[in-house]
């Protein structure tokens, strides 16, 4: 019974450490992409593709969607309603830090990242490459790879010359590209909107910290 006692306490030692270790890692392969990802960002921003170039409101209206406490947070989120388990960093940090992401145990690998991207780099430098790298489904030329991108596509517009509307329905995207399509007439596409129109307007709020679906705002 004691060795079979002893097994189970090494087993659980070495799961701990195993978690623990690819954390370590993902922080540390962060911090050293930090000076080529600045750049990135830096240069993404100075062609008027960050967070800043979306304007106040439409940034207002997104971070409310995707994660409210992004500016303050430091990567990670377990408390504010609507946040879901994903945060803009450890969403950014999913297309950075791997060639093909598996959910489940590279999770701590990229909450190590992400955390480590928080240590380096600013805000609107994360939000940059975040934005840069978003999958917003198929459009008319193809799968369409970034929020500029994508309305330009669909709009012919930057991002910060469209309607509230047409705002709101690049945001609306982001949690599904695969099953929405900007590029027609969408019934799920619209209800989603609808939905993202009441928070942003203060009738409702989302059901705790997973109802990224905004079913507190049916």
């Amino acid at each position: 019974m004691m060795r079979i006692l002893k097994y189970a306490l090494l087993l659980i030692a070495l799961a701990v450490a195993i978690v623990v270790g690819s954390g370590i890692m993902g922080y540390v392969d962060a911090r050293s992409d930090a000076d080529k990802l600045r750049q990135r960002a830096d240069e993404l921003i100075a062609k008027g593709r960050g967070g800043a170039a979306l304007g106040v409101e439409h940034l207002a209206i997104l971070l409310k969607v995707e994660d409210p406490s992004f500016t303050t947070h430091y990567g990670v989120d377990f408390s504010t309603p609507g946040a879901g388990l994903t945060t803009i960093t450890q969403s950014a940090s999913k297309r950075l830090a791997f060639d093909q992401f598996h959910p489940g145990f590279a999770k701590i690998r990229q909450t190590g990242y992400a955390l480590g991207l928080e240590s380096r780099l600013s805000k609107n430098q994360i939000l940059a490459l975040w934005l840069d790298t978003l999958e917003m489904g198929k459009g008319p030329d193809g799968w369409m790879i970034g929020f500029d991108n994508a309305s330009k596509a669909i709009y012919k517009r930057p991002p910060a010359e469209l309607s509230k509307t047409e705002f709101m329905r690049l945001v609306a995207v982001l949690i599904a590209p695969a099953s929405y399509d900007l590029s027609r007439s969408h019934a799920g596409l619209d209800e989603r909107v609808e939905r993202i129109e009441r928070l942003v307007a203060g009738t409702c709020i989302p059901q705790g910290l997973t109802d990224v679906w905004l079913e507190g705002c049916r």
